[in-house]
């Protein structure tokens, strides 16, 4: 019986009734022997345990007390000693009962390891306070030596609670053996491989990468058989997956993702990191991006992401070494097709690298893996590729960071005031046709400035102006597409604008006359609807939708101006508590140089 979670004797004394009961019922044992069953569920113990306790016998069967008596033919067997809720010693001179005095041959099985760090942290706060008065006491506590302070507490708090040495002393009087369990990891583990017989591929290739899968479970540090045997059952979906939808995908690459779902199970669930460490890795691109910066540039603000690829790749070569898929699936146990295509699109795009752009590999490629004979090709190349805009903006900032690094090295013969000149260029090419990069920080974090150099410095001042202007673009864009939907496409408008324009400050972006103008079409509901959301808006995001604060009061402007001297309808008097709002908007600026408005 397994004493997990017992938290008095009483539970242990019922377990013991439950076991033996079962055995004495005739009926259950005709049971059990014709349909083949060799347990009883825990539910169905329960149900003994209160039929005996009701006194309920099944057809009158009477209890052969005799059975009690009887102990040669017993074994107590007791699971999971260090998970119980109740004091081990305790425990144990419960057990010597029936070892001392009954003679009943019994085996407890527990991990010693666990178990002495679990006595000894035991009521820590309590034991520490003990051991702190009795220092103080003895006059020890402000005593000049050379051990710490907490060293000493720390052997006090041993010399007064040591049960380690009381559960020793009773241990080594009620047990006569101990065997220690060493398992043969290689042995089981091909036992583990045995359940996927029915599956001929899978099968044949797990037995294939058996030496990997014993590898990678080496290189856990634990010795954790449960969380592997989950990390193969993920796998089994995996394989299967892949080879249904990309029957041709490269071995190399099975392999790698075996090893990756492997490892990540055992990041994860043996408890090594918190989930979240992947999180922010959208591809194996970005991935490959942080061990370069790191690696290259010695940037050390990603070093758990280094030491995960030194541990399970050490030796293994793969030039595709994160799965996205696989990361999101073990996390949130979601199998995400969209992510699964875009990531196996992207192997078989990418995996041989002979065939990426020069700036792919390096910015994703240790650049001591690229010869000596391509080497000047590629850059070469990347410098071409800069000036004809083929590069994105972030890009752009990215390689010139390597290159001013490369120079320094003086692996690249160009005079970097040159380089930076050919960039500056290009990085104007490229904002052209570039997006607006909304996580600068995240996208260079991969790289690792460290210490920038004035050159660096240039380019990333360029680089702030211009990404600028492309959220100013993107949110004109934005803008003129979102107000578009007023009068005639409302649910669009109000869909829209809750979603993306809530805490953007997007009137901003959007002419004064023409934002009234739409609004003055809508209908009356309409207007007092948009009034709404803009206080509960500005009562919500006060301080990121400050900068539009300058429309805001021109708008208010023109509203004021066209309601002046009109006789009243009901949309003028709309248009006019709709003023009144903006006014109350307004007010929680005054003063604001940023803004525009002033008393």
């Amino acid at each position: 019986m397994s004493l997990y979670g017992i938290s008095n004797l009483e539970e242990i004394s019922k377990k013991i009734f439950i076991e033996t009961t079962q055995l004495m019922d005739k009926n259950l044992k005709k049971f059990m022997s014709a349909n083949g069953v060799t347990k009883i569920p825990e539910y169905a113990k329960t149900g003994i345990d209160m039929a005996n306790l009701f006194g309920v016998t099944q057809n009158g069967d009477r209890v052969d007390y005799s059975d009690f008596f009887s102990t040669d033919d017993k074994v107590l067997c007791f699971d999971d000693l260090e998970r119980a809720n109740v004091d081990v010693i305790d425990i144990l001179g419960y057990i010597n009962n029936f070892v001392e005095h009954d003679h009943i041959k019994t085996i407890i099985i527990c991990n010693e390891k666990e178990l002495s760090n679990k006595l000894k942290s035991t009521n820590l706060e309590m034991k520490t306070f003990i051991a702190t008065y009795i220092l103080d006491k003895e006059n020890d506590l402000t005593k000049v030596t050379d051990k710490p302070m907490v060293e000493k507490i720390q052997d006090k708090i041993e010399y007064v609670f040591d049960k380690a040495n009381d559960y020793e002393r009773i241990k080594e009087k009620l047990i006569g053996e101990t065997f220690e369990y060493q398992p043969k990891f290689d042995y089981i583990i091909n036992g583990l491989l045995m359940r996927y017989e029915a599956n001929e591929e899978l099968i044949r290739f797990l037995r294939e990468s058996t030496g990997l899968i014993i590898t990678t479970f080496n290189k856990s540090g634990t010795r954790n058989l449960r969380i592997l045997k989950h990390a193969l059952n993920d796998f089994k979906k995996i394989f299967e997956m892949v080879n249904k939808n990309y029957p041709n995908i490269n071995h190399r690459v099975l392999q790698t993702m075996l090893i990756f779902t492997i490892a990540v199970s055992f990041e994860i669930k043996a408890g090594k990191i918190t989930k979240d460490k992947f999180i922010n890795i959208a591809n194996n691109e970005e991935y490959k991006a942080i061990l370069v910066s790191s690696r290259v540039l010695m940037d050390n603000r990603q070093f758990y992401i280094k030491e995960f690829d030194n541990t399970y790749y050490y030796n293994f070569k793969s030039e595709y070494r994160f799965f996205k898929f696989i990361e999101i699936y073990i996390r949130t146990r979601i199998f995400d097709m969209k992510v699964f295509k875009s990531d196996m699109d992207m192997i078989i795009n990418t995996v041989d690298t002979s065939n990426l752009p020069g700036y792919k590999r390096l910015l994703t490629e240790e650049y001591w893996k690229i010869s000596d004979e391509d080497f000047d090709r590629i850059i070469d190349e990347i410098l071409e590729d800069v000036k004809t805009a083929k590069t994105t903006l972030i890009e752009d900032v990215k390689l010139f960071i390597y290159f001013d690094y490369l120079i320094k090295k003086g692996l690249i013969k160009y005079d970097i005031k040159n380089i930076k000149a050919i960039f500056l260029n290009g990085m104007n090419m490229s904002s052209l046709v570039s997006s607006y990069c909304d996580n600068v920080e995240e996208e260079l974090d991969t790289i690792g400035i460290g210490e920038p150099s004035s050159e660096v410095e240039d380019i990333l001042k360029h680089f702030n102006s211009l990404n600028s202007k492309l959220k100013d673009r993107m949110y004109i864009e934005k803008a003129d597409s979102i107000f578009k939907c007023i009068p005639m496409k409302m649910e669009e408008f109000y869909e829209r604008f809750d979603k993306e324009c809530m805490n953007v400050p997007i009137f901003k972006y959007y002419d004064v006359y023409q934002t009234f103008q739409r609004l003055s079409c809508a209908s009356n509901e309409d207007i007092v609807t948009i009034r709404e959301k803009l206080v509960n808006r500005a009562d919500l995001y006060t301080k990121e939708i400050e900068p539009e604060m300058k429309n805001i009061k021109q708008l208010k402007q023109v509203i004021d101006d066209y309601t002046k001297d009109k006789d009243n309808s009901i949309k003028l008097v709309m248009l006019k508590d709709l003023s009144k709002d903006l006014g109350k908007i307004l007010d929680k600026y005054k003063g604001s140089l940023f803004s525009g408005v002033s008393n």
